[in-house]
């Protein structure tokens, strides 16, 4: 599809059902993003894998899930196996190789969050290398769906019922604290995830009122990995992102496929009233 921009340039847009993606973004009351390849540049588990001497065995199971090839949760659980970190290797990957974010995303949640749209993370990744993410963001973090690894000697009190880790757990000791599993009951650890994910989502109240009709009404999954297209359902469309990697066959079942985020904010700008009537007459 070609359209003219308002500054006179004209491009050709990629998708499935370009104005419903349009138009679900502009009126979405919530906004959900994967995180590796496409909030950041890279993909966490890889890097964690690089970090310790672990990274081709890790990326090739990484691919196969990401591109359809192999069950989620059994890819999750063959890398962590091969991987097996300790608390403590975790922490210093971060800290040694932090995450570059991609262009674009910090200017894009902080205007999905001026327009007064929810912002959620839902990963396939782990809890403890997205929460520094979603903190840099400004994202709650009771905002992230993604997965939990256990490690022994995490009491469970410090636990909630998703098996989160709060940040007040003793952490005087994180050499000691070694791999020990990780929380199956997780909606991201398992295939269809992020579809479950976004249904637990959707049946939040946005408002922290009791008010089953206060929940989110419109919901758009934005991501680069065939796991994210699954989200449609429930979400009202599925926007791909390639602008780390291009995935062909995400690009195929995309509404609207992406490389630059600068395209969604200059959409926030050219229909500020949220309305894509004259843009693409009914």
């Amino acid at each position: 599809m070609m359209i003219a921009m308002s500054d006179g340039n004209r491009k050709t847009l990629i998708g499935n059902d370009i104005p419903l993606a349009m138009e679900s973004f502009l009126k979405a009351d919530c906004v959900c993003f994967d995180v590796d390849s496409t909030v950041i540049q890279e993909e966490g588990i890889d890097v964690l894998a690089d970090y310790l001497g672990k990274g081709q065995e890790v990326a090739d199971l990484t691919k196969r899930a990401m591109e359809g090839g192999m069950k989620f949760q059994d890819a999750l659980e063959a890398r962590l196996d091969l991987l097996e970190p300790n608390k403590a290797d975790i922490e210093a990957c971060l800290r040694e190789r932090p995450f570059k974010f991609t262009p674009g995303i910090q200017e894009l949640v902080e205007r999905l969050h001026d327009a007064n749209k929810h912002v959620f993370l839902v990963s396939g990744g782990f809890r403890i290398m997205i929460e520094p993410i979603a903190e840099r963001l400004q994202i709650p973090i009771f905002n992230i769906f993604a997965n939990t690894i256990y490690f022994e000697n995490d009491e469970d009190e410090n636990k909630n019922s998703s098996g989160f880790i709060f940040d007040d757990a003793d952490d005087d000791d994180n050499e000691g604290k070694l791999y020990d599993g990780f929380d199956d009951t997780e909606p991201t650890s398992q295939d269809m995830g992020k579809s479950k994910a976004l249904e637990m989502i959707k049946s939040r109240s946005k408002d922290g009122s009791e008010d089953d009709d206060a929940g989110y009404q419109c919901m758009v999954m934005i991501g680069d990995g065939f796991t994210d297209s699954q989200a449609k359902p429930p979400a009202a469309a599925f926007i791909g992102f390639g602008g780390v990697v291009i995935r062909k066959n995400v690009q195929a079942v995309s509404d609207w496929y992406i490389t630059d985020f600068k395209d969604l904010i200059r959409l926030m700008d050219e229909f500020p009233n949220r309305k894509l009537t004259p843009f693409f007459p009914k």
